[in-house]
């Protein structure tokens, strides 16, 4: 970094402040969150430039995980260093894990009362609406032309008709964007980053311009290290659970299955939701279907990466399977279990891989791997929405299976027509009338709570 950029760099403990800041204003998933981030970050405090923002945001979208959380912890990383990075990575997390971990308690032990039940009742709807509106932004900037159309329309068939594992159609993807990349690189390098205006004015600087360097430099042996002690801060807790409460208790099935999906988490939460509803519901029985559109309401509603909603999952299933433990001490068990092993390997991925930046994102074949999951992953969100207004609208939906096909069948004569009515006005306010997220679930909630009531 240049002495300039040095005498100019915010104390920690401002730095710190700042990153509170934005952890409390960072609603509305990870596109509301990045917005938080670069107007504080870049227009406000000018601590980077609109290029080295947008730089490291295209890094973290390679990534697993929640890419809002990556881009915090990365830029923390470039003005202090690991600590700096440690502090940004965990504030960013921490108003959201206290806020569904008393939302969670509050649903497990008064799940039947009427304001609860109504306020739910209300956001499930608009949760369907938010997931629709989600497939269409993210194909409006994925689908450029036929090829990521297709590979889109081969990801839904895969998951929602075959059953292909979520990690599998992953892989796939970014196996057909590296080949198709090299062979054809006009119809598969469709991921670019984002022009914009300067920031600054003529002669005016940020803290960290382009040619700005961090001080830490790639290399084996610091690759190795940040390697060992990630993994070991990862997987250490993890061992310690299997060894303490047994492979097959619900606090080790939760620590393994959850290390897992931050693994293949590629695209953002609504990308990999799919895949934890249906293994949570399905495989595990950790909660019903109804059960999984409350949490992921709940993550819309609160400040935070919409992936906190596993931590929802992660209470219920232990609260519900307590063993030794008293139910409400399992369920924060659980919650903690589950957070930990979402976001430890958020500061592995930044850690290790943020000093080959340049290298990464110098790769056509990587760009293209990188368009090809994002198509996918189109697919795969679309599989979301319907998985979730099916489960909103009927009462009873029926899977039976032609060979290896699977068939997802609503029972008409279960059809909620309140929900319907609800879910129709969330559309409308999205699409229609463009209204926000916060407005469009706050009025759903309160349509659902005075429906309720009334009945």
């Amino acid at each position: 970094m240049s002495p300039s950029s040095e005498a100019r760099r915010p104390s920690f403990g401002s730095a710190t402040k700042t990153w509170a800041r934005v952890a409390l204003l960072s609603f509305g998933g990870p596109a509301g969150q990045i917005s938080v981030m670069h107007r504080i970050l870049v227009d406000e405090k000018r601590w980077v430039s609109e290029s080295r923002f947008l730089h490291a945001l295209n890094y973290c979208m390679l990534l697993p995980g929640p890419e809002a959380t990556q881009l915090a912890t990365y830029i923390g990383w470039l003005l202090h260093g690991t600590w700096g990075g440690l502090t940004a990575g965990t504030l960013f997390v921490l108003p959201g894990f206290v806020s569904i971990l008393a939302l969670s308690v509050l649903y497990a032990q008064y799940h039947d009362l009427a304001l609860v039940a109504g306020l739910f009742y209300g956001l499930k709807p608009a949760v369907v609406a938010i997931v629709a509106e989600a497939v269409l932004r993210i194909g409006r900037r994925s689908l450029k032309n036929g090829v990521m159309a297709s590979i889109a329309a081969a990801a839904f068939v895969a998951i929602f008709f075959l059953q292909v594992p979520f990690p599998a159609i992953v892989f796939t993807a970014a196996a057909i964007g590296y080949i198709g990349g090299k062979m054809w690189p006009k119809m598969f390098v469709v991921s670019k980053g984002r022009g914009a205006p300067p920031l600054a004015e003529a002669g005016e600087r940020t803290l960290l311009d382009d040619d700005d360097a961090h001080a830490a430099r790639p290399s084996a042996g610091r690759t190795v290290r940040v390697l060992a002690a990630w993994l070991l801060v990862w997987w250490g807790p993890v061992a310690a659970v299997v060894w303490y409460a047994g492979r097959e208790s619900v606090y080790s099935r939760e620590a393994i299955f959850f290390s897992k999906t931050a693994m293949v988490t590629f695209g953002g939460a609504y990308s990999v939701l799919a895949y934890v509803a249906e293994a949570a519901v399905d495989q595990y029985r950790w909660l019903e279907p109804r059960e999984m559109l409350d949490g992921l309401g709940m993550a819309e509603t609160t400040p935070g990466p919409l992936i906190q909603v596993v931590q929802f999952v992660g209470f219920l299933g232990a609260y519900r399977n307590p063993g030794e433990l008293a139910p409400l001490a399992a369920g924060v068990a659980g919650s903690v279990i589950t957070t930990w092993v979402t976001y430890v390997p958020c500061f592995l991925w930044i850690f290790l891989g943020a000093p080959y930046i340049e290298y990464l994102r110098g790769k056509q074949s990587l760009n293209a791997a990188l368009s090809a999951i994002t198509a996918a992953v189109v697919g795969v969100i679309l599989n979301l929405s319907i998985w979730f207004a099916l489960h909103t609208l009927f009462g009873e939906v029926n899977e039976r299976f032609a060979g290896p096909v699977r068939l997802l069948t609503p029972d008409w004569r279960t059809l909620d027509a309140a929900a319907l009515a609800i879910t129709a006005a969330a559309f409308a306010a999205l699409f229609r009338f463009r209204a926000g997220m916060l407005p469009t679930l706050a009025g759903c909630a309160a349509s659902g709570l005075a429906y309720r009531l009334a009945v």
